[in-house]
């Protein structure tokens, strides 16, 4: 049975005063750049739930450019999005090699290609529509490559910082010049900490942030 649900909080009284069903295993959420709408991205059911803030009415948008075959047992499914400050698209990585655009509005999507070759968890985007996605690992070692940090810009060009062990997500400073990416716990094993990320450089360093870290925010 698929209970998985969107919980809407009252922020004043730190309640939770409705649910709204949404796909199997939600990984992420977003809002819309006028608040209009959520996006939970369901990493099980390989689509995006639409939620309307105002009336709560849902809709689902599948989004599995490698298809659906596989099933739970696929590891080809969404994992996190990135609302696009440009025109509100939805953009959402797959393995490092595909990019899903999607029009929320329409429910209809491009896929552009990626270079990084890794399977892929978090993701941010700045002002300027520049991409963060968190290379967590190969799935396949024998073809895939290593943790990374792509910086995917908006023209489509990408630089790959390679990481050290497993990470999960990612966050971008205001001036858009260094990345923290969050250790976390993914398929294959987990890390500790953060790595900060010269964005000019492509220079790393880590820094103690407790034990397998997954979120993270810059205030």
């Amino acid at each position: 049975m698929d209970t998985s649900t969107l919980e809407v909080v009252d922020t004043s009284t730190l309640k939770v005063v409705d649910r709204v069903p949404v796909g199997r295993h939600p990984f992420d959420v977003d809002v819309s750049r006028d608040g209009a709408e959520v996006y939970a991205t369901d990493h099980d059911s390989s689509d995006v739930t639409v939620v309307d803030t105002g009336s709560l009415r849902a809709r689902r948008i599948e989004v599995a450019p490698y298809g659906t075959e596989g099933g739970l047992g696929s590891w080809l499914k969404p994992h996190y999005a990135a609302v696009r400050p440009s025109d509100g698209r939805l953009l959402l990585p797959f393995e490092g090699e595909r990019l899903v655009v999607v029009d929320p509005r329409t429910g209809r999507s491009q896929v552009e290609r990626m270079t990084s070759n890794t399977h892929q968890h978090g993701v941010t985007i700045t002002p300027d529509g520049t991409l963060l996605a968190v290379g967590t690992g190969p799935i396949d070692p024998a073809v895939d490559r290593g943790p990374s940090l792509t910086v995917r810009r908006p023209d489509g060009k990408e630089r790959v910082h390679p990481l050290g062990g497993p990470h999960e997500n990612v966050a971008v400073s205001k001036d858009g010049r260094t990345a923290y990416v969050t250790g976390g716990f993914i398929h294959d094993g987990y890390g500790d900490g953060l790595t900060v990320v010269d964005l000019t450089s492509g220079g790393t360093h880590r820094l103690s942030a407790g034990s397998r870290p997954l979120g993270i925010a810059v205030l």
